[in-house]
């Protein structure tokens, strides 16, 4: 049934592009290798609840070198009783008592209730999930998570519902989301778990407890404004298999005005690099704004010119359309050109880019 919806996903684990980005990806999603969760629950990790962060972060670094030398393997070994993806998690947990999952630092102790930018506290809430058809080719059937809650203020945010709260969702263990990826993963054929929001980040803990327990054999899509703070990229290495990545802008001004976050572009692409050092595969996503193609665009193409190339497949996305507070700013209350796309398509192509996803 799936098929009939989008044919195009039939065929694009054979397009030249989507094979020289994601390569693992498509092993792991026709089970043919393991995804990097299972290598890092090989790996015994000897730690009490009673250590200090320091010591849990001490350990984590010395078992992250042996996940390194073992990440390439295709298949896993027996998972350990308590392993390196359980440290990970302990880690996280810890973390809530002075939230720095995002780079915006908050530190607020979640667990006593205390709220930082995204509004979570210490549960996750899932406003839903499902088998989503509208990602890209590669990815469909792609089982959704969306959580609630969201470290940006995007003005013109498509999902504003999930992202501000407004939807509560509901409260959500690791265990229950491991049953709902095994039951989409066993009985509907789902190539990937793909986490979002709002943002993932804010649950992250929860999303490293449902590794913990997963049962499957399934690539894991971290679909996120990649704002992360550098202690949670660590975390995220051995769990993430692709980073679905948001790059939106090429402006920090830009970001200041339309999501209310700082050092963007020097957070963000600093985060993309530690993927690639990590060994995790990179799919980007890239909206044009209406009036932001020589301000965002071009740097955005610049810079995955420069730095990725065609190593990284790549969204330029002609979906915007106004939504949330969009009216109030200049500019935003209408779609995006023609005019505007294919110059942007027409850059890519100039600086060498071909590895484009195709709408």
């Amino acid at each position: 049934m799936h098929w009939l919806i989008r044919p195009d996903a039939v065929t694009a684990f054979s397009d030249r592009g989507v094979r020289a980005a994601l390569p693992k990806y498509i092993e792991v999603a026709e089970d043919r290798r393991d995804a990097n969760f299972r290598i890092a629950r090989m790996i015994e990790a000897d730690f009490g609840d009673d250590e200090s962060l320091e010591e849990l972060w001490r350990l984590h670094s010395e078992l992250m070198q042996e996940y390194r030398r073992l990440r390439r393997r295709e298949r896993a070994g027996d998972a350990a009783e308590r392993s390196l993806m359980h440290l990970k998690h302990a880690i996280a947990l810890r973390m809530l008592e002075r939230c720095e999952f995002c780079e915006r630092r908050c530190r607020c102790n979640r667990r006593k209730g205390e709220l930082g930018f995204c509004g979570a506290g210490a549960e996750a809430r899932l406003s839903s999930e499902f088998m989503h058809m509208g990602e890209e080719a590669c990815l469909v059937p792609s089982h959704t998570l969306f959580f609630t809650g969201c470290n940006f203020y995007c003005v013109y945010c498509q999902n504003w519902t999930i992202s501000r709260r407004v939807e509560k969702g509901v409260p959500v263990t690791g265990r229950m989301l491991a049953e709902m990826v095994e039951r989409r993963r066993i009985g509907e054929k789902s190539r990937n778990v793909n986490l979002v929001g709002g943002s993932p980040t804010p649950s992250m803990h929860v999303a490293l407890e449902m590794l913990c327990h997963l049962r499957v054999n399934v690539p894991v899509v971290w679909n996120s404004n990649m704002y992360m703070s550098e202690k949670s990229m660590s975390l995220l290495e051995g769990a993430v298999d692709v980073y679905l990545a948001d790059f939106k802008y090429g402006s920090d001004e830009c970001a200041k005005e339309l999501s209310r976050v700082d050092r963007y572009f020097e957070v963000v692409t600093r985060n993309l690099l530690a993927a690639r050092v990590q060994g995790a595969e990179l799919l980007i996503r890239h909206l044009v704004l209406p009036g932001h193609v020589d301000c965002c665009t071009r740097r955005v193409l610049e810079w995955v010119a420069e730095n990725l190339g065609n190593s990284a497949r790549l969204n330029i996305m002609p979906q915007y359309r106004p939504e949330f507070e969009a009216y109030r700013h200049r500019g935003l209350s209408r779609r995006v050109s023609r005019a505007e796309m294919e110059e942007a398509l027409g850059y890519a192509k100039e600086l060498g880019l071909w590895n484009l996803e195709r709408w």
